[in-house]
């Protein structure tokens, strides 16, 4: 299985363990990466290259256990990686308090002219937060007004800080650059696991687009958590807002702040490989945190005897 785009990698089946068990492995190996204990329905639905059913899936745990895999209070780890499982309850209970700013922001950038979806990624959306952690969200524009849109997100983050809130827009898109490039299994879960907060016809499509990551997690392929979504409110403000901000000065305004913006974002990118910006995408992903993440899981499965191969 490819795990990476740049530099593929082949996962060498082991003669030691089954198809489903060697998923499974993954699941939960990619989940140790971030010291998150998963349930068994959770690791049926981030297997990884395989599909399978729940009861098929408790089989297989089963006769992994305990020599590669430890079940405790309802949550599967790798063995003597028991910690896990407090440290999920721990960063469970923090992502409690944070969830109700997390949607309030989330609806009021939803509200925002020229926003066409709001999705919240990273830890916050499996419920994996420490204490202080920023609220990521990739949001969706209309084509053309993106740069104009980010300005406007910008100046409620501002906000957001004034209110004790780290509010993190890194990943805007357009809607003609909703076909994601990067086809790795550390996007593909960036999708499966994405919460939409507005916009749900905006992410089916999304995700209907990006039906590649089905090879990577054939499972999760709908939402992860039954959240509706809510639509916009203030329609006729945001109409009008949207209206002035078509016309040739607007436009002007787009491609001013676009090349402003793409300037000085560009100096802070020398060595990130993760980042992207144009009039269609502003991805600012700065810390090479989706690689950093591949190396650490391939290095997991080297250690539990799945070897993976250049």
């Amino acid at each position: 299985m490819y795990l990476t785009q740049a530099a593929p990698s082949v996962l060498v089946p082991s003669a030691a363990f089954s198809p489903l068990e060697t998923a499974v492995l993954q699941a939960v190996a990619y989940a140790d990466v971030f010291d998150y204990a998963l349930t068994v329905p959770e690791i049926q639905r981030y297997l990884v290259g395989l599909r399978a059913a729940l009861p098929e899936v408790e089989h297989a745990i089963a006769g992994l256990t305990p020599d590669m895999l430890i079940t405790r209070r309802g949550f599967v780890v790798l063995s003597h990686h028991e910690h896990a499982v407090e440290t999920r309850a721990q960063r469970a209970a923090h992502a409690a308090t944070l969830w109700p700013k997390a949607q309030h922001y989330g609806n009021l950038i939803g509200d925002l002219p020229f926003v066409r979806m709001v999705a919240i990624t990273g830890a916050l959306a499996v419920d994996n937060v420490q204490p202080g952690a920023d609220i990521d969200y990739l949001i969706v524009t209309e084509p053309g007004r993106l740069w104009l849109c980010r300005a406007l997100i910008i100046a409620l983050v501002r906000l957001a800080e004034h209110q004790g809130a780290i509010v993190c827009p890194n990943y805007l898109l357009s809607e003609r650059a909703l076909i994601l490039d990067e086809r790795n299994l550390y996007t593909a879960h960036e999708l499966a696991q994405m919460v939409p907060i507005s916009g749900q016809a905006t992410y089916m499509r999304m995700r209907q687009l990006n039906s590649w990551a089905d090879q990577f997690l054939p499972n999760a392929s709908h939402a992860p958590r039954p959240l509706a979504p809510r639509p916009p409110r203030m329609r006729l403000a945001r109409s009008l807002a949207e209206a002035s901000l078509r016309t040739p000065l607007g436009g002007w305004a787009e491609r001013w702040e676009m090349g402003r913006k793409i300037r000085k974002l560009s100096q802070r990118r020398a060595r990130a490989a993760e980042t992207a910006f144009c009039a269609d995408w502003c991805k600012g992903h700065f810390e090479g945190h989706g690689q950093r993440t591949l190396d650490a899981y391939h290095t997991r499965l080297r250690t539990i005897g799945l070897q993976v191969t250049p």
